[in-house]
């Protein structure tokens, strides 16, 4: 069996353009986050309510650095499957593990590392076996995809399913089960990105001579982006909010690169013309990346000592909390005991 790489000259645009936005956006929580601790420290901190970080240049400088890396991701998907560029989207995750052990001085494990290698290797197997774009000539050819009738039917299912999910269960269950703001957050992202990718086209295609911005589908898209990147964005707040950043951070990356993967694969027939062995690779890639970012995010809770630290197992919901606590306590008591009985 002879397995063929599809990294074509414009997945490889797109890769440097996703690559960019990675080391971007993973810097930028590093200089945000020390803009933040000097802010801190001669006023109100933001965990307190202050916003003394606005006069912090530091912050500012990070919150630059973060738009220059969403707009690289953004021009990414103008040249490159989302299928290539939505995964790797767990550089930046390595970029900012690393940069904070350099820099900030947070540990960084040794499994952790293993982890972003793994992460590494992952990626590098998504990229090789990548599909090609299908080259796009218009704006009506993308109204054209997503007004097909399995990608309507796809859409139809996100629509509902958010609904059901926004109305009967976030306001019940949003605050104890994880999963909830997730599946809200990446059943919408998963158009948003169709949408960027669309808007990303049409404004290539607009620099290249070919207006794109007289057709009102262009705009249509504008307006997708605008209402699903705010839903999404607001439910991915209270997830933060109420969940551990470990937590989050992985079933978000999981699910919402498996619903643009999907969305993706509907809408632009992204594996139509790839080898089985190709996808099969491709998938593996992606199982890879998920367990690397498994090992980096759950040693964010093992401390010098070696000792395992409840974050990335134990915030699914309180109950789980409670008993992995009690678990942890009861341990605690025997080793106590059996110190004095020595």
């Amino acid at each position: 069996m002879v397995f063929k790489s599809s990294l074509t000259p414009q997945n490889v645009k797109g890769l440097g353009l996703a690559l960019l936005s990675c080391f971007f956006i993973g810097s930028s929580f590093i200089m945000k986050k020390k803009g933040l601790k000097k802010a801190g420290a001669v006023g109100v901190s933001a965990g307190s309510g202050g916003h003394s970080y606005l006069l912090e240049p530091l912050w500012w400088i990070g919150m630059i650095t973060m738009i220059t890396g969403e707009m690289s991701n953004f021009a990414a998907y103008a040249y490159a499957p989302a299928i290539l560029v939505t995964p790797l989207g767990a550089v930046s995750i390595i970029v900012s593990a690393v940069l904070a052990h350099l820099i900030l001085n947070e540990r960084l494990h040794s499994v952790g590392l293993l982890g972003c290698f793994i992460c590494l290797v992952g990626s590098v197997t998504m990229v090789l076996f990548a599909p090609e774009d299908q080259p796009i000539s218009s704006v009506q050819e993308l109204w054209d995809l997503a007004t097909q009738t399995d990608f309507v039917v796809y859409v139809g299912f996100v629509f509902i399913s958010v609904m059901f999910l926004m109305v009967f269960l976030a306001p019940h269950y949003g605050r104890t089960h994880v999963i909830v703001c997730i599946s809200i957050c990446s059943l919408t992202g998963s158009l948003t990105v169709m949408s960027i990718k669309a808007i990303g086209i049409a404004i290539k295609l607009t620099f290249e001579g070919d207006n794109q911005f007289f057709y009102p589908h262009t705009w249509f898209f504008v307006v997708v982006v605008v209402v699903c990147g705010i839903t999404q964005l607001n439910y991915l707040n209270k997830a933060l909010d109420a969940f551990d950043t470990a937590v989050v951070s992985l079933i978000y990356y999981v699910m919402f690169t498996s619903f643009t993967i999907l969305a993706s694969v509907i809408m632009f027939k992204s594996w139509q013309n790839q080898a089985v062995s190709s996808i099969t690779l491709e998938m593996c890639g992606f199982v890879i990346i998920l367990f690397g970012m498994t090992l980096l995010l759950a040693t964010k809770g093992i401390g010098d000592s070696g000792s395992f630290k409840l974050g990335l197992y134990a915030a699914f919901s309180p109950s789980l909390s409670a008993r992995l606590n009690e678990g942890q306590e009861d341990l605690e008591r025997i080793i106590r005991s059996s110190k004095s009985g020595q």
